[in-house]
C-alpha cells in the first residue's frame, strides 16, 4: 500500500454501494411487501428460508443486549471500521482487495443503517440442512463482509510477493558485498 490514491477507488465505491443497496433492497422486501416480521419463517427451498432475526449483537451473538448503550457504540465501532477500511481502499493498488475491502464497507454501512433506523441489524437468511445450520441467520450486508474478509485473507496467503533469491539479487547488483 503507498501513499499514493488508488487506481481503483472508483470502482471500489461503485461495489460498496452497489453491496449496500442490495442489502437495503432486501431487507426492504423482507420487512415490507413479504412482512417477514409477522410471519417469522417462510419456506423458499427445501435447504433455505426466510427466518426474521433481530441481531442487536456482532457475530456469534456477542455483545446481543438491546439497549441504547449496546446499539450507539456498535453504531460508534462499526462507523470508526468503515471509515478505516474506506481509507484504506483509497490507498490501495490491488484491485482485488480494493474489491475485498468495497464488499467489507457496504455490508457495514447497511448494517450500520439497520442500527440506527430499527435498533438492530435485521437477519433473514436461513441456509440448513435438516437441523444442521452451518451459519447463524444473516442477510447480505453479513455475507458481503464475510466475502470480503476472505478475500483479503486469500490474497493475503496466496499471492504474497516472493522474497528475491540471492541469484536474483546479485542478478540486480543487489547482493550484499
Amino acid at each position: 500500500m503507498t501513499g499514493k490514491r488508488s487506481p481503483y477507488l472508483r470502482f471500489g465505491l461503485l461495489v460498496a454501494a452497489t453491496a449496500f443497496l442490495l442489502d437495503q433492497v432486501s431487507k426492504w422486501v423482507v420487512i415490507g411487501p413479504l412482512s417477514l416480521e409477522a410471519k417469522r419463517v417462510i419456506g423458499v427451498l427445501p435447504i433455505f428460508n426466510l427466518t426474521w432475526a433481530e441481531n442487536c449483537g456482532i457475530s456469534l451473538s456477542m455483545f446481543s443486549d438491546c439497549n441504547d448503550t449496546t446499539r450507539w457504540t456498535l453504531v460508534a465501532v462499526t462507523a470508526f471500521v468503515a471509515a478505516a477500511v474506506a481509507f484504506w481502499m483509497t490507498r490501495e493498488q490491488a484491485k482485488g482487495d480494493v474489491v475485498a475491502l468495497a464488499l467489507i464497507l457496504g455490508g457495514a454501512l447497511g448494517n450500520i443503517v439497520d442500527r440506527v433506523r430499527h435498533g438492530f441489524v435485521v437477519d433473514f437468511a436461513d441456509l440448513h440442512f435438516g437441523d444442521f445450520r452451518p451459519f447463524l441467520i444473516f442477510n447480505v450486508a453479513d455475507a458481503c463482509i464475510t466475502i470480503g474478509v476472505l478475500l483479503l485473507v486469500a490474497r493475503a496467503l496466496l499471492l504474497r510477493e516472493k522474497a528475491p533469491s540471492a541469484a536474483d539479487r546479485s542478478a540486480n547488483g543487489t547482493a550484499a558485498d
